[in-house]
């Protein structure tokens, strides 16, 4: 899972290479610290706001911080429009500004009810094909829970660890603003009772290792398989028939501990109500060839995740822009 296994000894690191899907800084971030919209400020302001305010207080929240960085976040809003394009057509200006506010105000409400849901008792909805749950999780098997940046994964990857008690170790890629990094790890592993592991990549030269005897044990692992970690080992898979980089790791451990991985996406449906999406287990090949295991186990990760986009396209958060603007696919 870490880029300084496919070093070689004695080369220094590489610069380290922005997460695709993380929104660019720039002058804005080195201006603003922790005021930027990735600095620890706002996380603690958003999460102070869900706490104290009442329903409707949150609605008109959410409708005026949308209208304000819908307004000023240019960039990001340019790289959701150019990114939804192979996803629902080209289309004129004004639709172009339609998608870029529907997706910035569903992030907005997930952003929030993932506040509500770890800082306060407010009632959640979260319909599960139960049946189909516990035929994958297995007690006492692990698995890769692996999703998108698609709806709101949090809410539905606790859930093994409030209604079964099971341990999650969820990898991230560190946050930009370390003191950020710090309240979601003690939020979030505070909410679930210390059963929901945050696991930084990078935090750890021996993760791997960490995460391999998790699955062992029979805990799950949870992946966003959408975004490679920075200067990790990629594998090119196709996007909406675009080329789309995914990272190798969640098949390498898999295929390591030998287990399966779990395509889960947990998609919005309402005021804190949510559906969870399960896809069949992909089970990862052991053959003398090792790279095209975990190629060919990505691709078809690949192809859940387009799937999932395509039913819920405002649902994808993706801040970061991946192709070229009205480029064709190839």
């Amino acid at each position: 899972m870490s880029a300084a296994g496919d070093e070689r000894a004695g080369r220094a690191a590489p610069a380290p290479i922005p997460p695709p899907h993380a929104p660019e800084g720039g002058w804005a971030l080195r201006l603003l610290g922790r005021f930027h919209v990735t600095g620890s400020f706002w996380y603690r302001f958003h999460g102070w706001g869900m706490s104290v305010l009442p329903d409707w207080g949150v609605f008109v929240v959410v409708h005026l911080f949308t209208a304000f960085f819908f307004v000023f976040l240019v960039r990001i809003g340019r790289a959701i429009a150019v990114n939804l394009e192979p996803v629902l057509g080209p289309c004129g200006f004004l639709e172009r500004r339609r998608r870029v506010y529907r997706t910035m105000l569903t992030f907005a409400w997930c952003l929030s009810e993932r506040y509500e849901r770890l800082l306060t008792g407010k009632p959640f909805s979260i319909g599960i094909d139960l049946d189909h749950w516990h035929r994958v999780a297995h007690p006492g098997r692990g698995f890769i829970m692996v999703t998108a940046h698609l709806g709101n994964f949090e809410v539905g990857s606790m859930l093994p660890s409030f209604e079964e008690a099971r341990r999650v170790v969820v990898v991230r890629e560190p946050e930009v603003d370390a003191e950020a990094q710090r309240y979601i790890k003690e939020t979030l592993e505070r909410a679930s009772g210390g059963r929901w592991i945050n696991f930084f990549q990078g935090d750890d030269p021996l993760g791997g290792l960490f995460l391999l005897e998790t699955l062992r044990q029979g805990g799950i692992v949870g992946v966003q398989g959408d975004r490679p970690h920075a200067g990790g080992k990629t594998v090119e898979t196709r996007l909406f028939a675009r080329p789309f980089a995914l990272p190798a790791g969640p098949a390498a451990l898999a295929r390591s501990a030998e287990v399966p991985l779990v395509p889960i996406f947990v998609l919005r449906e309402g005021r804190r109500a949510y559906r969870i999406a399960i896809a069949e287990p992909i089970a990862v090949a052991r053959t003398r060839d090792r790279e095209a295991d975990v190629a060919a186990a990505m691709r078809r990760v690949a192809a859940e995740i387009e799937r999932a986009i395509a039913g819920a396209p405002h649902q994808w958060f993706c801040f970061r822009q991946l192709w070229k603007a009205g480029s064709a696919a190839t």
